[in-house]
This record gives C-alpha cells, sequence and structure tokens, in this order.
C-alpha cells in the first residue's frame, strides 16, 4: 500500500501506558507521520487527546533517536558508540551470545527484561514470550513494577469480578478520586466528573499534592504520603460508630466483616490529624459527604499502592464502598478494574507450553539485583531489553547501571528509539513504533476493544516485535507452528470473541474505525459475583501476614519524603529525549525558608543511593515534609546524570512484592 499521498488521514490508537486507549488520527503525508490528533472512532476518546501525544509523536517516530538500523557496540558500555550492521549479522549475533551462556550454565544464564511500552496485544506479549518459553529462559513476574498490588487488592476483595463503568460515575452524587492524577493519567474520566458535577454530584479528591483536579473538589485532602489506609480504617471505625455501615444490605454479601470492623476500631479518628495531616473539620466534612450521598463511585489509582502500605490502603479504600453499601445501583461502586470483560486468552496467545521443564521466575524489580548475583548456580548471562527503559524506569538506577555494565553479560537492545538503556547494549534491534504494524489494543481503564493497520511502512529497517521474534527463532531451530503464525493470526489468538456478547466474533471483523465496547455501559457492579466479598483474606494472610489491611509507619533515615509520579509530557519515560530539560521539584514554602531556597533555584535531592539536581518550584500544593517531582526523566536532564530514581530503593510493599516508590527520603539542599 503507498503512503504518499498528501494528508492522508489513518486510523490508529495510542498505545502508551494510560487507561484511556484513545483512537487517534494519524495525517501522512510522503510516507512520514506528520500529525496526530484524537479521533472519534472510540467513544470515549471522542476526539479528544493528552498534549504529548499530539506534540511528540511525528519527533518520537522520526526525530533524531530513531533507531532505524541494526547496530553493534564498539565503545564502552554507555557511551553510545555504534556502528550499523545487517540483520543477518545482528540475529547471528544475538544467537552466538545467547548460545555462549546457555552452553556454559543452561537456558535460564537467558533474562528478558520487559516490561509494557507499547500495550498492544502483539507488541507487548506473543511472539516474544513464545520464543522465551521455548528457550527455557528464566521468566520474570511483571505486575509488581506497576499495577499489579493494585489488582491483587481489588481481586483479594471482589474476585474477577468487571468494576463498574467508568462512564456510570455521571450517575453518582459522590465522585471520590484517590491517588489519581486524572487530568494527567485518566484524562476522559475528567469529563464524565464534570458531566457529573453538572448533575450536581460532589467531589473528593485525595493525593499527597494540590493537583490540578483537586481545584473542582468540593473536598481536597492533602493526605500525607502512605498514611491512607490508616484514614481508611479510621473512617470505617467512624462509619460503625455513627451506623453508616449498612449491615442489612451486606450481611449476606461480605465475609469476614465482624474480624474486619474490630479491627478497623484500633485506629482511632482522633489522630488522623497527627498522622495523616488531615484536618479535624476536613474529616467532619468528609462523613457528611459520604452521608448524604445515595450513588458513591470511587477510583483507587495506581498510585497509592507504591509504598510499603501500598496493598493495605487500596483494600481499605475500596472496603468502604461495599461496607457502605455502594452497589447494586447505577453510579455505585469501584472503578478501573475491566480485564475480565476482553475474554482475553493469554495461553493461546503467549503459549506457555512451549516451555518445555519448569524454570524459574523472578520479580521484575529485583533485575539488577539478578544480574549481579554471581554466586547463582546459573547466573545471568544473556539480557535481552525490550519494550523497557529500565535505566530509567527501575529503582536505585546506579545499581541497574552497573548490572548492565557487566562486560561478562551479554546485552540485547529492542527499542524504537536510543533510549538510556539502549546505550548499554552490545546489539541493538530496531524496532516499529505501533505506526508501523497492526495490532489490537484492551483498555485497561475502560472496556474498548480497538484493532488498528499500519499507517506507515516501517521507518528504515525497523521491524514489528513479532517479526524480529520469528526471525530469533528461525535461527534457533524452533519450527514449530506456533513461530509462524502470522500477525493476523496471533490477533485472534488473543481474544475469544465467540464467548462474548458482540456481534463481532472474531478480531479481524473490528473496523479500525470504530471500537468494541466488550461491556454494557449499565453494567451493575458486584452484580456478577455469585460469591462473597471476602475482607479477611485467609490466602493474603498466609503469603505475606496481610489478612487485613494494616498501617505501617515508615523508618525514615533523611528528613524529606519523596513523591515521584507521572507527568503531562511523558508516559513514563516515552518522550523523554523530547523534552530533555532541568527537571522541577515542588517544595513547601516552610521548608524552602528553612533551607534558603528560592523558587527556580537549582538544589540537590540525595541519600545514599545518589543525588541529581532539580529546578525549585516553591509551592504549597505540597505539605511540609514533602517533595514531589515527575518520574521518568532521561538521564541528560540533571548534571549529576543521574535522574531521581537513583535515590529509589528497592523496597516492597507489603503484598504483591510490588515496587514502593514512594518510600524514599532524602536530604535537600542548595545545588
Amino acid at each position: 500500500m503507498s503512503h504518499s499521498i498528501q494528508g492522508t488521514a489513518k486510523p490508529s490508537v495510542c498505545p502508551l501506558d494510560c487507561p484511556d486507549a484513545c483512537s487517534l488520527t494519524a495525517v501522512v503525508e510522503n510516507g512520514k507521520l506528520i500529525k496526530v490528533k484524537g479521533s472519534k472512532a472510540n467513544p470515549i476518546t471522542d476526539g479528544v487527546v493528552c498534549g504529548k501525544v499530539s506534540k511528540y509523536y511525528p519527533e518520537f517516530v522520526h526525530g533524531k533517536n530513531r533507531l532505524t538500523t541494526p547496530l553493534r557496540r564498539i565503545g564502552k558500555r554507555g557511551s553510545g558508540k555504534f556502528e550499523r550492521i545487517s540483520w543477518d549479522e545482528a540475529i547471528e549475533l544475538c544467537y552466538q551470545g545467547i548460545q555462549k551462556g546457555i552452553d556454559e550454565y543452561g537456558t535460564e544464564s537467558v533474562m528478558p527484561l520487559n516490561y509494557a511500552g507499547p500495550h498492544g496485544q502483539l507488541a507487548e506479549n506473543s511472539m516474544d514470550m513464545r520464543f522465551f518459553y521455548k528457550l527455557g529462559a528464566t521468566q520474570l513476574n511483571r505486575p509488581p513494577m506497576c499495577a499489579g498490588v493494585r489488582s491483587l487488592s481489588y481481586a483479594s476483595l471482589f474476585g474477577k469480578t468487571v468494576a463498574m463503568p467508568a462512564e456510570q460515575a455521571e450517575h453518582s452524587d459522590l465522585i471520590i478520586l484517590w491517588g489519581v492524577n486524572t487530568t494527567t493519567s485518566y484524562l476522559h474520566l475528567m469529563k464524565t466528573v464534570n458531566k457529573a458535577r453538572k448533575n450536581g454530584s460532589k467531589i473528593i479528591v485525595i493525593d499527597p499534592k494540590r493537583i490540578k483536579s483537586a481545584g473542582i473538589a468540593d473536598l481536597y485532602l492533602q493526605v500525607t504520603p502512605a498514611s491512607d489506609v490508616y484514614f481508611a480504617l479510621a473512617m470505617t471505625a467512624e462509619f460503625e460508630r455513627l451506623g453508616m455501615i449498612d449491615h442489612a444490605k451486606i450481611k449476606d454479601k461480605v465475609s469476614g466483616l465482624d474480624e474486619y470492623l474490630s479491627h478497623a476500631k484500633t485506629y482511632e479518628k482522633e489522630n488522623i490529624t497527627e498522622v495523616c495531616g488531615i484536618e479535624k473539620t476536613q474529616l467532619e466534612e468528609f462523613i457528611q459527604l459520604f452521608r448524604n450521598a445515595k450513588r458513591v463511585s470511587m477510583m483507587v489509582g495506581v498510585g497509592v499502592e507504591r509504598s510499603r502500605n501500598g496493598g493495605s490502603t487500596i483494600r481499605s479504600a475500596m472496603a468502604l464502598s461495599v461496607l457502605t453499601g455502594q452497589f447494586g445501583e447505577i453510579g455505585q461502586g469501584q472503578m478501573g478494574y475491566y480485564s475480565p470483560a476482553f475474554h482475553k486468552t493469554p495461553d493461546k496467545l503467549m503459549r506457555p507450553d512451549l516451555l518445555e521443564n519448569p524454570t524459574r521466575t523472578f520479580n521484575l524489580i529485583d533485575a539488577a539485583d539478578h544480574i549481579l548475583d554471581r554466586g547463582n548456580d546459573a547466573p545471568i548471562k544473556t539480557v535481552f531489553i525490550y519494550n523497557h527503559n529500565p535505566v530509567i524506569v527501575h529503582q536505585n538506577q546506579n545499581k541497574m547501571i552497573e548490572a548492565l555494565s557487566q562486560e561478562d553479560v551479554f546485552v540485547i537492545g529492542c527499542d524504537i528509539n536510543m533510549t538510556d538503556s539502549m546505550k548499554y547494549a552490545d546489539v541493538i534491534l530496531p524496532a516499529c513504533s505501533h505506526f508501523e504494524h497492526s495490532d489490537v489494543y484492551a483498555s485497561y481503564g475502560y472496556t474498548q476493544l480497538q484493532r488498528t493497520e499500519a499507517a506507515i511502512d516501517p521507518v528504515g529497517e525497523s521491524l514489528p516485535n513479532t517479526e524480529i521474534f520469528r526471525r530469533l527463532a528461525k535461527r534457533f531451530g524452533f519450527d514449530e507452528q506456533a513461530f509462524k503464525d502470522t500477525d493476523e493470526q496471533l490477533q485472534e489468538q488473543a481474544f475469544d470473541l465467540s464467548s462474548a456478547d458482540t456481534k463481532e466474533n472474531k478480531v479481524s471483523e473490528i473496523s479500525t474505525n470504530a471500537s468494541l465496547s466488550m461491556l454494557d455501559s449499565n453494567h451493575i457492579w458486584l452484580s456478577d459475583k455469585a460469591d462473597k466479598v471476602t475482607l479477611y483474606n485467609e490466602t493474603l494472610e498466609q503469603k505475606y501476614g496481610y489478612g487485613l489491611p494494616r498501617f505501617e509507619p515508615a523508618k525514615r533515615a533523611h528528613p524529606f519524603v519523596l513523591v515521584t509520579s507521572a507527568y503531562f509530557h511523558r508516559s513514563n519515560s516515552t518522550f523523554g529525549g523530547c523534552r530533555i530539560e532541568l527537571e522541577a521539584v515542588d517544595i513547601n514554602p516552610t521548608d524552602a525558608e528553612k533551607l534558603s531556597i528560592s523558587d527556580g533555584q537549582e538544589v540537590k535531592l540525595s541519600n545514599d543511593n545518589g543525588e541529581v539536581i532539580l529546578k525549585a518550584h516553591v509551592t504549597d500544593d505540597v505539605a511540609k515534609g514533602v517533595l514531589y517531582s515527575h518520574k521518568g526523566a532521561w538521564m541528560a536532564s540533571s548534571p549529576t546524570g543521574q535522574t531521581i530514581n537513583a535515590l529509589i530503593e528497592n523496597r516492597k510493599t507489603d503484598i504483591g512484592g510490588g515496587a514502593a516508590f514512594y518510600d524514599t527520603f532524602v536530604d535537600l539542599s542548595v545545588g
């Protein structure tokens, strides 16, 4: 197909790590992407997309950082010095490097280091997983990096029930946005919130920072980081004392109620101000707003999972909906968990049956430790980085750099752009952007399924992830049909639409100019749950010691807590190379005055792990003792060559082994 027609509009879908999965219009001229805008194919998008997508995608696809040919490292690790090679040479180098480690230490010496760069079903987890299963490589537990704790927490209470469709919040009397920055990472939920406000709904925003959505809130609670669970449990006890727990409605709907309420009584309302930083008048207002509302909906974001108390916070916050009987009608319930609605068939897509013998599984967030571990019988000798930028995204950045700098570890990199992580690769394989191949997308914040075809031809010699792993499989002699499946076949293997209540029975029947809704927008939350909501979870008790959620104060080695949030100009580290500048850090005016820091001044954040230079932004949007900066900046943004992730220790959450990014404590000084 020719793409040389000027100004041709092509349908597409945004693959970024965002709940919305927006439908896009890609404007193509002379085979190049020149503009990206929102389309109306997805009714959730309705033509509106965030600024970063419309601003940065043409540069991301065609800019100076774009990888267009295979490369071989010729300089020191991290130097960025490479020479061009052919695809045949690149595949052969990958084969030899992988095989060398296997010959000496076995197949578990190979470790993929991937996460969720693109959220297309094919680009994210399809032919690549087949390859690593067949190879017998070390496996990864990936959900702990992000959202795994939230999913586990939801499932521990509600099982596999689908959440309340987010569109229903329009009918709520009260909407609670808890640890979710809707204007940055859940953009289209704000449209629903604003509709609800026009209908008279009240809004509560709970967040350590006075984010933009707090400006339209009837009540904003500036909670101390990681203390949300104390607040939620204390409110549970207070709701019980005030008769706000709907015992009649929940009697046959929940298990563990007596244990839960008895436990909650150990959290006293009188201590909330000291522990959580929330004023007593605000507590009374919270109670009254909850008491007066007939239909309450709540969105508990991923942000609150990123502390030691992450799972406990999410469970105790979500439990408030059930305890107060906020289910059974439109506009009542929890938003944000929709995976069961899509009828995914991951075993057909990823083929774990290709794994001939059981292999070990590492927690993704421990990757650097495992690469550096030389005492293991099967040390990691090959690291394959793709769909990921671990140098920027992982905790303890300097340890990750040390791990990837080991000369006896063969590093393969596969990406669209020359990221900070790619600079540590021995061989780089150029990948296609999502505009250059077909795929299928399941939103994780809504229930829209979308299919795309390529809007432009592959840039340079880049290839889709699926084709890259087909070529690797062929070189390794993997001749099963699983490695010959086309992208069209892979799309059909990702979902079982024949079991869904849709007129389309195959993915190929989904129009690229429309989205397929996988759930009735009037679905009543918990209507599909046959068993009881589990307030006391025996499985979590046995595995983690957290049958009930609880608050545990963090141990501080430094005076300031650092919160690292999503940024309007980036999606994690994606687009980080399009905007290199000194990053800002929000500092409370009292703290700034005490340290003689003025607005715009360079400051240094440091701890035992590293140090980074940032630009002070003095504002009361953050509380005293709290520093707030955006995640995902590339290393060139700081004079020290380190980003805020250099300061983050590898601490884990209470359940799920998640990354406790926000349990980071630092010193602050003039730079």
